[in-house]
């Protein structure tokens, strides 16, 4: 299955307040594209919008104003061909791990025989086939988000919207699964938009970042990342271009989270 390009066009959004006809502005007149099977990490400071805007781009929340494209289907609603990740993974505690990881499929109406397979080899390739029949309390915080992922893409998703999933990991779990997330990048074909505070974590995933504007969130930048691959090199963190793009996207947010 092909990936899916996305297209964002002139695209608002304004929560409405009571007593309050002008609203607050979340993002503000915002166009981008995301090519087919590309990683595009999206940053900015602290409650400028990211979460609205990709809530947005999974048919979660309709815009004030604009347009999103999943391929030439216009979003309206959550789409088959993308999945979100979250932080809060929300696994269901009753069920094992190959029982998360089956459910999406489970919800479509697909036959055990069907589906189990196939969550059996996502657990697999995520190193997490012998904790199959754990439970959740039982497996640690980068198991979980491991699980989740596996969910995520159970149903062969076309595109991946992630919002800060690692966030909550800590530092050496978290360098764990962004090497995860980029080997599983390479083999198979998704296009992936992921929502990061850590500049450090979207270059090293990324084709290209997006640097998003203090609220209302406006795009202020993209730079597209030129490093080698494969990814999950050491030497690729500690390059003097990686540095390079780190100081140059950490002045530039700087100056944005000034004005906050």
């Amino acid at each position: 299955m092909n990936s899916a390009g996305i297209r964002v066009s002139n695209l608002s959004h304004v929560f409405l307040r009571s007593g309050d006809q002008a609203g607050f502005v979340a993002v503000k007149f915002v166009d981008f594209e995301v090519r087919p099977n590309s990683f595009v990490s999206i940053v900015g400071p602290s409650g400028c919008g990211k979460t609205t805007l990709l809530r947005m781009m999974g048919g979660l929340l309709n815009p004030t104003r604009g347009e999103i494209y999943l391929g030439d289907s216009r979003v309206t609603r959550p789409d088959e061909r993308a999945s979100m990740v979250f932080q809060d993974v929300r696994l269901l505690p009753w069920r094992t791990v190959l029982s998360n990881v089956e459910f999406p499929l489970e919800l479509q109406g697909v036959g055990k025989e069907i589906r189990r397979p196939k969550a059996i080899d996502l657990l697999d390739k995520m190193g997490l086939k012998k904790f199959a029949t754990y439970y959740p309390h039982e497996t640690s915080g980068g198991m979980k988000q491991r699980v989740g992922l596996a969910r995520a893409l159970v149903t062969e998703p076309q595109v991946l919207l992630m919002d800060e999933p690692f966030g909550a990991l800590d530092a050496q779990t978290r360098e764990i699964m962004q090497v995860e997330l980029v080997k599983l990048r390479d083999i198979t074909s998704k296009t992936i938009v992921f929502i990061t505070h850590s500049i450090d974590e979207a270059i090293f995933l990324s084709d290209e970042v997006i640097l998003m504007s203090a609220s209302p969130a406006t795009i202020k930048d993209r730079i597209t990342i030129d490093l080698p691959h494969p990814r999950w090199k050491d030497e690729v963190r500690n390059s003097m271009q990686f540095l390079e793009y780190r100081k140059y996207l950490w002045n530039s947010l700087q100056e944005e989270i000034k004005v906050v």
